[in-house]
């Protein structure tokens, strides 16, 4: 598997893209793997980072809701 980002040419990841980002986090809010998204070491980094700075401004969830 090749990695997302590589494949688009998107070098930044902006933390307000949260459609973007929403797909690398898994049903229970957790962010997956880079064995599992296929994302290079370098994007994953990036991605992580995206991601926690989402979930510290409100943007993302960081727990999911329970029934």
């Amino acid at each position: 598997m090749a990695c997302y980002f590589c494949q688009h040419n998107i070098r930044e990841i902006d933390f307000k893209e949260t459609d973007l980002l929403k797909r690398f986090i898994s049903g229970l809010a957790k962010i997956k793997s880079k064995k599992r998204t296929g994302n290079c070491a370098k994007h994953q980094r990036k991605l992580s980072n995206a991601i926690k700075r989402a979930r510290h401004l409100g943007l993302l969830s960081s727990t999911t809701r329970q029934p």
